[in-house]
């Protein structure tokens, strides 16, 4: 299934802002932050189709995913 990644903030460091990728059936958010090596105590918001998900959520063909780091400042 073609599912596209956006990151943001720290999490484009040596990777990219978008990509398409190929992922099985099944993959959930988490199995493609762990194929990225994105450090999941950073992970702040998790959008699929623009909504608020969770790192258990199961990924569908068509989908878009962003991932926010946690925001840190005042």
């Amino acid at each position: 299934m073609l599912v596209t990644v956006k990151l943001h903030g720290i999490f484009r460091i040596d990777r990219f802002k978008e990509k398409k990728a190929e992922y099985p059936p099944g993959t959930t958010v988490m199995d493609i932050v762990e194929q990225l090596k994105l450090p999941s105590t950073l992970l702040g918001i998790i959008l699929v189709n623009d909504i608020h998900s969770t790192i258990d959520s199961q990924m569908k063909n068509g989908d878009t995913l962003v991932l926010l780091p946690i925001l840190d400042g005042g």
